[in-house]
């Protein structure tokens, strides 16, 4: 009998070892192909819509800086021939010597939406433009006499 300088019989263990390892890595492998090219096409297609929103933002800028250097074509149409000035109306309302409040009685509307006309936040409405050119007509004692029968209503 011959004898072997190595043993001719592998150790089936480490070849049972070795089998199950292979046999795992090539399941791994085909399960996150799929996941890996899944992430690609997420990854572009994220991209792709970032690219989108930058344009539309873009576009939404163009839009305002249009809107704010171009003059309004429709102006504020009135019979009257009354035009509304927020400074006008801040400046009359003062030299009235009226709080915003009052101005607001005089005009059927709130304080704050006669602050919100004389800052320009807002504009009045087409219901209250009548009173407002009626209010610019009147002086002080016309005022306080509207105001004192108001108050005397309340």
């Amino acid at each position: 009998m011959a004898t072997f300088p190595f043993d001719p019989m592998p150790d089936i263990a480490s070849l049972l070892k070795t089998e199950i390892t292979r046999l795992a890595r090539k399941e791994v492998r085909a399960e996150t192909g799929a996941l890996k090219k899944a992430a690609g096409t997420y990854r572009s297609e994220i991209a792709a819509l970032k690219r989108r929103t930058d344009a539309l933002e873009r576009q939404l800028r163009h839009a305002k800086k249009v809107q704010h250097s171009v003059p309004s074509s429709e102006p504020q149409k009135d019979d009257s021939g009354f035009r509304f000035s927020p400074k006008g109306l801040a400046s009359h309302r003062k030299r009235l010597g009226l709080s915003a409040s009052d101005m607001g009685k005089l005009l059927g509307a709130s304080g704050q939406s006669v602050y919100k006309w004389e800052s320009g936040e807002a504009r009045p409405r087409a219901a209250n433009m009548p009173g407002i050119a009626a209010v610019r007509k009147l002086g002080r004692r016309d005022v306080a006499k509207i105001l004192a029968r108001l108050d005397g209503k309340s």
